[in-house]
């Protein structure tokens, strides 16, 4: 075959592009149990994290297997039902209608007592937020907070997973003397709330505030019946 010649050089591109996937894509295949792996054990954390317990990626499965004494999932009417609480999606899951959420439960068993952790999901303003909130067994007070997001920006919405803004919530109720779901308010500055439900928002994170403020009325709101059914 002529070296030089058109025919040659598509032929030596194709082969060398099937090359380079199939090299490609045996080391995604071979990387992908260990970024599951990764993922896993970053989440661990995040749950531990929301009931003010530290781990590093080296120790936050044995602290989590220690701490995390129950996990279930309930439904909207506070039922519990069927399925894995730690690899339920909440974006699948809230694409379900109502009636068929499933809804993560995870217990952690602290020197206050058990606290109960929720997990959320919302959007900020440059793509999803998450985060887990512990509660005490009053199934009102939070005991801690942790938030994360995809691509919120630096120093301004991305404040929303930094220590000194969970750290407001801790405290903070859910619901007023009247038993309604009040949530948690991520006001303004000058804005004014009552002192139970009421955190500073970001400054210049306005949208990403908001879009938390809204992540957490529309979660709990969810959980409702849960929080009523195991308080009473």
């Amino acid at each position: 075959m002529n070296r030089n010649g058109n025919t040659y050089t598509v032929l030596y591109a194709a082969i060398m592009v099937v090359l380079v996937a199939a090299i490609l894509a045996s080391v995604a295949m071979a990387l992908k149990p260990q970024q599951v792996r990764n993922i896993e054990v970053e989440k661990k954390q995040s749950i531990l994290a929301s009931v003010n317990i530290a781990s590093t990626p080296a120790d936050a499965e044995k602290i989590y297997a220690e701490k995390i004494v129950n996990e279930y999932v309930v439904n909207v009417n506070g039922e519990k039902v069927e399925g894995d609480a730690f690899n339920t999606d909440l974006k699948r899951e809230y694409a379900k209608p109502v009636e068929e959420m499933h809804l993560p439960v995870f217990e952690c068993q602290t020197e206050q007592g058990v606290k109960y952790v929720l997990p959320l999901r919302g959007t900020g303003l440059w793509g999803p937020i998450w985060g887990f909130v512990a509660l005490d067994e009053d199934m009102n007070t939070i005991y801690g907070a942790n938030f994360d997001h995809q691509g919120e920006t630096p120093g301004l919405g991305a404040e929303i997973s930094t220590p000194v803004f969970e750290k407001q919530f801790i405290g903070k109720k859910l619901f007023d003397n009247k038993g309604q779901l009040v949530s948690i308010i991520v006001a303004k500055v000058g804005q004014d709330a009552p002192a139970d439900h009421k955190v500073d928002g970001i400054s210049g994170g306005t949208i990403t505030s908001k879009g938390l403020e809204q992540m957490l009325l529309d979660d709990f709101a969810r959980y409702e019946e849960f929080l009523k059914k195991k308080k009473s």
